[in-house]
């Protein structure tokens, strides 16, 4: 999720655990920690183009992390004397809960969190709700806004906001986990009346609200992308992109490796020259791109341009909206 519902989710957590005995800076504490596993973009200057597809969200993001550095930010705090006096497993506890609801609030939207490493890099992806939506930030914010700021004297009504935003918000995720299973009946309804048959389907929300979504449908040898309004119940209509593995088997294996594991199976590579493209629709759902002839499944690609001696360059594009 954005940097604003990651820090509105650990101030509420921070709110939640000790709010009541240290007061505001209980939240600013677990907005501090809700906002740490997104500091991993700060090394990724250091990794070439290709490192940085594993780099977001790995180990950052991942439990065992989660567990070890609450160990560390609960010593800290320890030392600090606004929590010195807490007992140290309840600091665990608030700094765990911080860094853990950030990434499993992540794996909620698409793009995939490594949850599991260093055991396996299989990234965690449920693409129930979109990067950015109000719907649940909104609530869980104001919970903690009002629990801070209006109720901060009143110790026995403090914690309600805080509990009321925080019950909303959930409910509000829960609501897109089983909403995502609606659509996916919808989309795959669809499929079967048009006569496409497939092997997997990617449902992926966009826009706030959870009301419009994106379907692509994996037969094996194309994607069929359509799109898809709650709001104007609309007819799905369904492109076809050809996925064109093929054009990837002559490149570095690593590269053509880490290409597919980033998109899941969900990609498509095109090739104009010796340029390369790869549109991963796992992580990148905008619509479908029209140029004269030339049409894209999505806007962002990763380019490759082949270099003599088996090398390669990595760099990435977007196609402008029409």
């Amino acid at each position: 999720m954005d940097s604003l519902t990651q820090a509105a989710l650990g101030a509420a957590v921070g709110e939640a655990i000790l709010g009541k005995k240290i007061g505001g800076k209980a939240a600013i504490i677990g907005a501090v920690i809700g906002t740490i596993p997104d500091l991993d973009v700060l090394i990724t200057p250091f990794f070439t183009p290709l490192e940085k597809i594993s780099i977001h969200r790995g180990y950052s993001h991942s439990v065992l992390f989660c567990i070890l550095g609450a160990l560390l930010i609960a010593y800290v705090l320890s030392q600090l004397k606004v929590t010195k006096t807490e007992a140290y497993w309840r600091l665990w506890v608030l700094s765990f809960l911080g860094l853990f609801t950030h990434v499993l609030l992540d794996a909620f939207t698409t793009y995939g969190t490594q949850l599991f490493l260093p055991f396996t890099d299989w990234r965690v992806s449920f693409d129930s709700i979109n990067i950015v939506d109000p719907f649940y930030t909104v609530p869980l914010l104001a919970g903690v806004l009002f629990s801070v700021f209006r109720f901060a004297p009143d110790a026995k009504r403090r914690a309600l906001p805080n509990q009321i935003g925080l019950l909303v918000s959930t409910a509000y995720l829960l609501f897109t986990f089983v909403n995502k299973a609606h659509i996916e009946d919808v989309f795959a309804a669809a499929l079967a009346e048009q006569d496409i048959k497939y092997e997997e389907i990617l449902t992926v929300p966009v826009k706030v609200g959870n009301m419009v979504w994106y379907g692509v449908a994996n037969d094996g040898e194309q994607l069929h992308l359509g799109k898809y309004s709650m709001l104007a119940d609309n007819t799905i209509d369904f492109e076809s992109f050809p996925i064109n593995e093929q054009l990837l088997d002559g490149l570095d294996p690593e590269l053509a490796d880490r290409m597919k594991w980033f998109a899941q199976g969900f990609y498509t590579v095109a090739q104009e020259g010796r340029t390369i493209r790869v549109y991963n629709m796992q992580c990148d759902m905008q619509g479908v791109r029209h140029f004269g002839d030339y049409k894209a499944p999505t806007a962002f690609y990763f380019q490759i341009v082949p270099e003599m001696g088996g090398g390669f360059e990595l760099s990435t594009g977007m196609h402008p909206e029409e």
